[in-house]
């Protein structure tokens, strides 16, 4: 598949993939449990219109933490109820974005990522610093769907 529209619902909490104006998959997230919002250092998610702009861990084992987008080699323990882990890992695949709007041009910057969770219990409700979570399963599924450049529609609703 290559999926060419992402449209992620802030209140659903639900990520949806579209291939010509065809819905074809949907997934349950995590976004900022600070809400959303463009300041950088406010940690949270912000709206508009985005671009995958770069994408890491093709191929990586599923669980593998990542460290500034590198490859740590280690595994995260994931965690299927509501624990926090100590860490916060950052896992599996990672699709950085990059905003396309002056509202939100800086969420390059500020390192806005769809990424995998070492906190897959938590998804479905608020829960990150700003990215969108996804089940680690799920990322690769979404990672393997889009290419650099797809669109990311992020609303309030």
């Amino acid at each position: 598949m290559s999926a060419d529209k992402i449209i992620i619902n802030i209140e659903q909490q639900k990520l949806y993939l579209y291939q010509q104006d065809k819905l074809v998959k949907s997934y349950v997230i995590s976004s900022s449990k600070y809400g959303t919002g463009q300041v950088a250092g406010s940690n949270k998610t912000p709206l508009g219109l985005h671009k995958i702009a770069k994408k890491f861990g093709n191929k990586a084992t599923i669980g593998t933490i990542f460290k500034a987008r590198a490859n740590t080699g280690r595994i995260a323990k994931i965690l299927t109820d509501k624990t926090k882990s100590k860490a916060d890992n950052v896992t599996t695949r990672i699709m950085w974005l990059q905003g396309l709007e002056r509202k939100n041009k800086n969420s390059y910057l500020r390192y806005i990522y769809i990424h995998g969770t070492d906190e897959e219990g938590f998804i479905g409700t608020p829960a990150s610093h700003g990215c969108i979570r996804m089940k680690n399963t799920e990322v690769m599924e979404l990672f393997n769907a889009v290419r650099v450049g797809v669109l990311v529609n992020i609303v309030e609703h």
